[in-house]
């Protein structure tokens, strides 16, 4: 293909020597003279491991050709790569001011192009900066329609200083955010030989994966790091400790824990957060990360209450009462504190849980409900579709088959469903439906 890359910093110069070693021809557009001048003389402009030798080779092949002419570079390309840099502004927002001053460019350069032209962001943009700031622009400037004139895409790029080219060349996965199918098929020619899944979402998610992956390689780190200083201050290797951590593939490093959902609870992850902090405590040793946990737990019991008190609904019917389906474990139960929080605003509220039954409940739980909520136990009823039929609006907090199918075979017009278990096949079906974040 012959492609076009804006911006020649890491991802926009690896990216050109890769793709020219495939055997595309690219051209790189940079503002920057000197960047330019590297890259004809077979030099990088980056200090990268294997770009010496790459970029010499590739320039030696005639497949590379650099320019800062935007309208040259668009009018010998059918792909533009756009890479420029979107660094912190002093407030911490993003400074796009490099992607809006080239957006005029590019809707400039296919004014008068008869051929249609795909775009394709690869810079970590806001979610929403494509489709509702750059595309108007383009537009604009060249008096074309995304979709029919040219096609913008987001393509995150996954590639970390130091193993960039080895990561061009083994990515996790290739995404494309695209709304477009001759874009996607375009990007699956370029890119579809990888070894790796290659998915194909909205714009928006797309912007917003990169956003989330970094987030989560920060989180990564931080949360080792803090580990390792309280591992220390106890006298524990914390190498050994991780290494162990990272050994269990099916929760520790896996899927496990990564999908929205209501808040947690339960007999283990709250009193151990507690306990970890008041370890750092008594040593002295700073964990803000870990000691912010709880509070953000907190934070999503509070927008579940926001959601509820915002209908003006007074009739609550609850189904779920444990901190998670399938248990009738009731300790540090979300639930039970959202509970808490309806009767005390004077809401009239029934509960509805298949696995809590005040005649079957033993041990703590028997305790804890005696002791700590005996008002929710008066609450409780054995049959949902009395809750159902008794309620303005119901709070969902158990996922699985029965309560999805009672809740659409009992559910009316009148009612209001808020979801915290993410019921995917109610969304869309149950009318007034309020999801927790989705």
């Amino acid at each position: 293909m012959n492609l076009s890359i804006f911006g020649l910093g890491y991802v926009g110069a690896v990216s050109l020597a890769c793709l020219a070693r495939d055997g595309h021809n690219v051209i790189g557009v940079d503002i920057e003279p000197a960047k330019l001048s590297l890259i004809r003389e077979g030099k990088t402009p980056v200090v990268e491991e294997g770009m010496i030798e790459l970029m010499a080779a590739v320039a030696a092949s005639g497949r590379v050709s650099v320019t800062s002419d935007v309208a040259a570079a668009v009018g010998d390309s059918e792909i533009s790569l756009i890479c420029v840099g979107t660094p912190s502004a002093a407030n911490g927002s993003q400074d796009q001011s490099a992607a809006l001053r080239l957006a005029k460019d590019l809707g400039a350069a296919i004014r008068n192009k008869t051929q249609p032209h795909v775009f394709v962001f690869r810079s970590t943009l806001v979610p929403g900066t494509v489709e509702d700031v750059l595309r108007p622009i383009i537009e604009r400037e060249s008096g074309k329609k995304d979709g029919e004139g040219f096609h913008l895409c987001f393509q995150p790029e996954f590639l970390r200083e130091g193993s960039s080219i080895r990561d061009y060349d083994r990515p996790p996965f290739t995404v494309v955010g695209s709304n477009h199918p001759y874009a996607i098929g375009k990007l699956k020619d370029l890119f579809g030989h990888l070894p790796c899944e290659f998915h194909v979402t909205s714009v928006r998610a797309a912007e917003m994966l990169k956003l989330c992956c970094n987030n989560f390689h920060a989180l990564k780190i931080t949360f080792a790091n803090e580990t390792a200083r309280l591992s220390h201050a106890l006298g524990v290797d914390p190498f050994e400790v991780m290494e162990l951590v990272c050994k269990d593939k099916q929760l520790n490093i896996s899927p496990a824990y990564l999908k929205p959902g209501y808040a947690f609870g339960g007999s283990c992850l709250p009193k151990d957060l507690r306990a970890t902090m008041h370890l750092a405590k008594q040593r002295d040793v700073e964990l803000p990360m870990l000691g912010g946990i709880l509070d953000s737990n907190r934070q999503h019991v509070e927008l579940a209450l926001h959601h509820i008190l915002s209908t003006g609904k007074r009739k609550v019917g609850m189904i779920g009462l444990s901190f998670k389906t399938g248990t009738d474990d009731l300790r540090e139960s979300p639930l039970v504190t959202l509970a808490e929080q309806l009767i005390g605003k004077g809401l009239d509220l029934l509960v509805y849980d298949p696995e809590v039954h005040l005649s079957r409940l033993l041990g703590a739980n028997k305790s804890f409900i005696e002791r700590h909520v005996p008002h929710i136990g008066r609450l409780i009823r054995e049959d949902i579709n009395e809750v159902i039929d008794n309620s303005e609006l119901l709070i969902v907090g158990l996922s699985g088959g029965a309560v999805s199918d009672a809740v659409q075979a009992r559910a009316t017009a009148e009612h209001t469903i808020v979801d915290l278990a993410h019921m995917t096949d109610v969304k869309g079906v149950v009318p007034n439906y309020i999801g927790l974040c989705w």
